[in-house]
C-alpha cells in the first residue's frame, strides 16, 4: 500500500514540475525549408502622463538560425521621436550572473510605421531581428536577464527588467527575466 501511494504522488509531483509546452505562432516545415516562431510576450509596458510604451519578444528559427524578434509599439498624443534599426544596431542582454550577451541586428534598415488611430493618439510600430552570437545560448538558459540596451541608429535606452509584473493592457502577469530561461527550448 505504501508503494501505491508513494507512486501516486511521484507521478503528481513530476505533473506539477513539468515544464510548460512552447505556444507557436508558425510553425511550417516545406519544401523551401522550415520556420518556428513563438507567441509575442510582453517584456516591458510603461504608462505614465498619457504616454505608453511596450516591448515584445518572439523567437524564431529559421533553417536552423535562431533570431530573437524585438517589437517595440509608443502610443502619445504628442510627439513620437523615431529610432530606427540599422546594420550597426545592437541588443545588449545583462544577465544576473554579471555576463553580458551581445545580439546583432540583420542588415535591414527600419523606422517603424506610424499609425494615428480614431482617439487621436499617435502609434509607432517598429521591430527588430537580432542573430544570437555563437555560444549564448547556454548563459541565456541559465542565468535570469537583468537589463537590457538596444543601440538604435542614432540613440541608446536602456530597459530594466522586472523579475513579475502584471500588464495594464491585458491583465496577465509576465516574468521577463526568464524569458530565455522558459522559452529558448523552443527554438533548439
Amino acid at each position: 500500500m505504501k508503494y501505491i501511494i508513494t507512486i501516486t504522488i511521484l507521478f503528481f509531483s513530476l505533473n506539477i514540475f513539468a515544464q510548460k509546452p512552447c505556444d507557436y505562432s508558425a510553425n511550417v516545415t516545406d519544401s523551401i525549408g522550415t520556420y518556428k516562431s513563438t507567441k509575442e510576450y510582453m517584456i516591458s509596458e510603461k504608462n505614465f502622463a498619457g504616454n505608453s510604451s511596450y516591448i515584445f519578444y518572439s523567437l524564431a528559427l529559421t533553417d536552423g538560425l535562431p533570431t530573437l524578434t524585438v517589437q517595440l509599439i509608443q502610443k502619445s498624443k504628442d510627439f513620437i521621436k523615431a529610432n530606427c534599426f540599422d546594420k550597426n544596431s545592437k541588443l545588449f542582454l545583462q544577465l544576473n550572473n554579471g555576463k553580458i550577451i551581445t545580439l546583432i541586428h540583420i542588415d535591414q534598415e527600419n523606422c517603424g510605421t506610424m499609425i494615428r488611430d480614431e482617439k487621436g493618439f499617435d502609434n509607432r510600430v517598429n521591430s527588430g531581428i537580432f542573430m544570437f552570437m555563437k555560444d549564448s545560448f547556454q548563459d541565456l538558459k541559465s542565468s535570469p536577464v537583468s537589463m537590457m540596451r538596444i543601440k538604435y541608429l542614432t540613440d541608446t535606452e536602456d530597459y530594466v527588467f522586472k523579475k513579475e509584473f502584471k500588464s495594464e493592457l491585458t491583465s496577465e502577469i509576465y516574468n521577463p527575466e526568464t524569458y530565455f530561461i522558459d522559452n529558448l527550448k523552443c527554438i533548439e
